[in-house]
């Protein structure tokens, strides 16, 4: 007799959206407090997204999934006071200290929305010069839907960049660590088009996404962006503090394995440690598209 195997559970998208609402409503001031290390470690990719944008003096700029707005004060400060910037994100606790950081930085050209990455359709159409996400697009379930919600937001020939995460390896910082947390809480791994960090790193997919949601004169750039810190223990302490999504995977174990899955990734991250400190692999996809 042959056993039957139990399909995998379908991927409920609106458990998703609240799970990633708590997950940053938690987070919040962690991702404010590393806003230092977030600032150099994508620092090139971020100012890549900002050239490939083609933002500059009296740009309208929408920010889609802020976050604490770290990306969001590089681009105000590039549009100066005859331009502006809408940061949104699914978190409002996360909004504020993102609008916070504006007005303590003298910046006045910056408004938030608490807005579904996916809703931007909501907004008035063709409004912005450009818009802008960074780390955003690969969490959001229906990555179509987005997209056409900021082309309705863009004007005709507005640009849209969007930093994202390449491949597993070579992003072993992040990578390492969900393979672990995975194994222990005996995950299935993610179903064909679930949203996740590597979602749009394979070879060809980020641009293949923006085409698909029509846009043109699509580039797609490497950045190496490696995260430098003093140890593993730190870079452990970085995501343990800062990464909702690896708390919500390990959601089935108890507290002494969830301490003890912690403790194999910081094992494991080691590998990247020397007499400098820790440089743990990563590298970021800039990808952007004309309206």
């Amino acid at each position: 007799m042959t056993a039957t195997l139990a399909a995998p559970a379908a991927f409920d998208a609106d458990k998703f959206r609240q799970a990633t609402r708590a997950q940053w409503e938690a987070a919040a001031p962690a991702w404010d407090r590393w806003g230092p290390l977030l600032g150099s470690w994508l620092g090139e990719a971020t100012t890549a997204m900002l050239d490939l944008a083609a933002i500059g003096p009296g740009s309208r700029v929408l920010d889609i999934a802020a976050g604490a707005g770290e990306q969001t004060l590089a681009a105000a400060q590039r549009v100066g006071a005859q331009g502006s910037v809408l940061a949104t994100d699914i978190s409002p606790a996360i909004l504020r200290y993102a609008l916070a950081a504006a007005r303590k930085a003298g910046l006045d050209n910056v408004r938030t929305l608490e807005l579904d990455g996916e809703r931007h359709d909501t907004l008035e159409p063709a409004s912005f010069d450009a818009a802008i996400s960074r780390v955003g697009l690969i969490y959001f379930p229906d990555q179509q839907r987005a997209l056409a919600g900021i082309r309705h937001a863009l004007r005709d020939g507005g640009r849209f960049s969007a930093v994202v995460y390449s491949t597993p390896d070579r992003n072993a910082f992040f990578s390492i660590p969900v393979g672990i947390i995975r194994r222990r809480a005996k995950l299935p791994p993610p179903l064909p088009g679930q949203p996740g960090p590597f979602s749009l790193g394979a070879d060809g997919v980020l641009a293949r996404t923006l085409e698909q949601a029509g846009f043109r004169d699509v580039e797609v750039r490497r950045v190496d962006s490696p995260v430098i810190l003093p140890s593993a223990a730190e870079c452990v302490r970085f995501e343990r503090e800062s990464f909702g999504a690896l708390h919500q995977m390990m959601a089935s174990l108890d507290e002494a394995e969830r301490a003890q899955t912690w403790a194999e990734i910081e094992e494991a991250l080691r590998q990247f440690e020397t007499g400098d400190g820790f440089t743990g692999p990563c590298e970021m996809l800039v990808g952007a598209g004309t309206r």
